[in-house]
């Protein structure tokens, strides 16, 4: 009887005590900021190369990247079509809204039903908005965060909608970084001029980039895609626009979408250093917002590729080796050391070997020399402007396959391929990104962080 009493007094007292209030830590309501970064084109190949590029030689040890430190997943890229392999304007679309859709197609469904993006959810919210690219702000990636439109070749209309398309009669974005001015000042309509009398800071010189003190601001740096990283005066133009960006949107919750969009374009030419350079920039625009989430812990970091470009591998022709010492000493894009060499013809194997270190064979330079005269027999005799551009092209693509034979780099493609892609994450919520899933999952977990 005593048990049954002392089992009774238990359960009441219990009962009472669910009934008092608990101490629990306290929930943190603040909206979270969402860094959304996409490397265009930046396959696990890719992080696998700038490992090795990046490299100190002079230690025994692979050190790892920041690729490596923030490495939680990987995502899977194909698109609603039954292509397998999809373009910038899906693979982004699904990145942007969590659904899929047809190759070509920007923020629609498969049947052109307008889907929310992330970047319009935050504006409803009532969070800043802002891009960084490389390429022009309305190029497929950029563009499917906020356009909705059938073809990503409609640049103009796409341009368009950055201004005529508003959420609660507000811009959907606040801030734009990057190329594209020739979308935005043309004939039939001055957008900047119509953004300057809504109050936005406009510049298209990038040294004025310091010069942005408050929100709105467009910084519209090149006619339509920013100068190769290794080509330009600033290796790290992404990092340096994202830090700046960064600076601007701290005043509110944000989110910011960060593309390197020219590792695609550098891939699509089979491009190695063009492409190392690219992939450069990117892990230090990658750095800068690390260093902004450890400052700013309510804050979520995710990183991804949209899919991976050039069926890039390290090592080819059955050859076990892959020469990144030759690909760090190449300092300009295959375009850029083709046009230098062209310039001085006469002379053009002292500049190769000082601007790549190669030393090639007689046969190399015999076979180099002959297309070079045939190109200039050809020109003499059509006398046609058009004819100087695809000779750059045609000398190029035999720079490239000697800069790739050399440091046995080896592509599959000059376009893209299926491959999965690798998912970067830190700060808030970072778990939700752990192991395999699709890419239009990346999306819908970030709209719940959102709601």
């Amino acid at each position: 009887m005593k048990f049954i009493l002392s089992l009774l007094t238990l359960t009441i007292s219990c009962a009472i005590s669910a009934l008092e209030p608990v101490d629990l830590e306290p929930v943190d309501l603040e909206p979270v900021s969402i860094i959304y970064m996409i490397g265009d084109g930046m396959g696990p190949a890719y992080t696998s190369a700038y490992r090795y590029y990046i490299d100190n030689p002079n230690t025994e040890v692979i050190e790892q990247t920041i690729f490596d430190e923030l490495l939680v997943g990987m995502a899977s890229t194909y698109p609603r079509d039954n292509t397998l392999v999809t373009d910038s304007a899906a693979a982004a679309t699904a990145l942007a809204t969590g659904y899929k859709t047809n190759n070509g197609i920007v923020g629609l469904g498969p049947d052109l039903t307008p889907l929310l993006t992330l970047l319009e959810r935050a504006k409803e919210l009532g969070y800043n908005t802002g891009l960084v690219v490389t390429s022009q702000v309305n190029h497929a990636t950029p563009a499917s965060f906020i356009a909705h439109i059938d073809s990503r070749n409609k640049y103009n209309e796409i341009a368009d909608q950055y201004l005529d398309h508003r959420i609660a009669s507000r811009l959907k974005i606040d801030l734009m970084l990057g190329g594209g001015l020739m979308y935005f000042q043309r004939k039939d309509r001055n957008l900047l001029a119509e953004f300057d009398e809504l109050g936005y800071q406009i510049i298209t010189d990038y040294r004025k980039l310091v010069s942005l003190k408050t929100l709105p601001v467009i910084g519209l740096f090149a006619p339509k895609g920013m100068q190769h990283a290794i080509d330009s005066d600033d290796k790290i133009r992404l990092a340096t626009m994202t830090n700046k960006a960064l600076s601007l949107l701290d005043e509110k919750p944000f989110f910011l979408l960060v593309e390197g969009s020219q590792i695609d374009w550098c891939g699509h030419s089979n491009d190695i250093a063009c492409a190392m350079a690219e992939v450069h920039d990117f892990a230090e625009a990658l750095k800068v917002a690390k260093q902004y989430v450890e400052q700013h812990p309510n804050t979520l970091l995710v990183a991804t590729a949209d899919h991976s470009t050039g069926g890039l591998s390290l090592g080819s022709n059955g050859k076990y080796l892959w020469q990144a010492s030759i690909v760090r000493e190449i300092h300009a894009s295959a375009k850029s050391l083709t046009k230098t060499l062209l310039a001085s013809p006469n002379t053009w194997q002292n500049i190769w070997l000082r601007e790549t270190k190669i030393s090639l064979s007689p046969k190399s330079q015999e076979d180099f020399q002959t297309a070079i005269d045939a190109w200039d027999a050809i020109l003499k005799t059509e006398g046609k402007n058009n004819l100087i551009e695809k000779k750059v092209s045609a000398i190029q693509q035999i720079v490239i396959k000697l800069i790739n034979q050399h440091s046995h780099t080896g592509w599959t493609s000059n376009g893209h391929t299926a491959d999965d892609v690798q998912i970067f994450s830190m700060g808030r919520s970072r778990e939700l990104f752990f192991g395999s899933m699709d890419n239009t999952d990346i999306a819908k977990k970030i709209f719940t962080i959102l709601e």
